[in-house]
């Protein structure tokens, strides 16, 4: 059923919003952004929408806490960020400390006693690119050494490219756990493609190349493109053991910048991060979803004025991103990886 749809279930919107549903864009555009229709479309969901079930196991507060005890994998673990991604960043040379794409989560696992790798891929180029330079850095840093990846976004894309095609020399990777990745493409990354329309790609991807990005990444992220060309030409390997996780949360504020992204992904594939549907995140064995956790939350990039505030109200954190990783760690290392 499509959001539109369940607006028209909604009487007390129809009748307050009927006036504006001359275009089917306005009519979602202001759908999408009223408060009445939050609460109508939310309640909705919760009771009936039957894309629920598909969770698998929820983990609602697993990962509130550090544990005073987490296993040691045998194996050194190799962190892959996602799109526009980095592994550290310096925004003002030595004057400021660098910015982490895994924020101190590299830090805990090294302290848990893992051998940690971190990796840095064109941040917009191509799954294939992106892949590419993945493999180079494993093989520069391991030394021959077995390894597990744990990937974020769509550095999950990259890790499966890499392992199925590349098999780069001296790379022999035992395990992929991946992290939000959207193995089945994005409905809002077609969204994105069809509302910027074929004639304007062109010259925006133009305007991308000028400012030093590469632009191979947005456009493998689609749905059509997973589907009909990477997913059937990129097998498992028999000798890898895959894993996976994804994630929900809630609608964001009006003024979140998943706003949009949320309420697409959400009516056409489900519960979602903000970025990256359940559905899209299954692969290999899934391990279950994280519940009211953003797609930044899963790095540890979390809206702490957020967490602030629900300590105000007498709510605490339900999960810590430092405790995921640790116990993904752990996972691993009684996997005997």
């Amino acid at each position: 059923m499509s959001l539109a749809s369940r607006f028209y279930q909604c009487p007390r919107l129809a009748s307050a919003f009927a006036h504006r549903y001359n275009s089917p864009r306005l009519a979602y555009f202001n759908l999408s952004r009223s408060v009445l229709a939050r609460r109508c479309y939310s309640e909705h969901q919760h009771h009936s929408d039957p894309r629920l079930a598909d969770l698998g196991r929820q983990i609602q507060d697993e990962y509130a806490q550090i544990r005073e005890y987490y296993a040691t994998p045998k194996h050194p673990i190799v962190l892959a960020h996602g799109l526009l991604g980095f592994a550290e960043l310096r925004v003002a040379g030595r004057w400021l400390p660098a910015v982490q794409y895994w924020r101190g989560i590299s830090d805990a696992l090294a302290a848990n006693g893992v051998e940690v790798i971190t990796t840095t891929v064109p941040p917009s180029g191509s799954i294939e690119q992106r892949a590419e330079k993945l493999g180079e850095e494993i093989a520069r840093v391991a030394q021959g050494k077995s390894v597990n990846i744990v990937a974020h976004s769509m550095g999950g894309l990259d890790a499966r490219h890499m392992i199925s095609h590349l098999r780069p020399k001296d790379v022999n990777v035992v395990s992929l756990v991946t992290v939000a990745s959207p193995h089945h493409g994005s409905a809002f990354a077609d969204y994105l493609i069809e509302e910027i329309g074929p004639d304007r790609l062109p010259s925006l991807f133009k305007f991308v190349h000028g400012l030093g990005m590469e632009t191979g990444a947005f456009s493998q992220l689609t749905q059509k493109y997973m589907s009909n060309d990477f997913n059937p030409k990129t097998p498992n390997d028999p000798d890898v053991r895959y894993f996976s996780y994804g994630a929900m949360m809630g609608r964001p504020p009006i003024l979140s910048p998943f706003r949009l992204s949320h309420t697409v992904l959400n009516d056409l594939e489900g519960p979602n991060d903000g970025l990256v549907s359940v559905k899209s995140s299954k692969w290999g064995d899934y391990k279950g979803t994280l519940v009211q956790v953003s797609h930044m939350d899963l790095i540890n990039w979390t809206n702490r004025l957020r967490w602030t505030f629900r300590r105000m109200v007498g709510k605490d954190p339900t999960f810590n991103a430092i405790a995921f990783y640790l116990d993904i760690a752990d996972m691993l290392a009684k996997e005997g990886l």
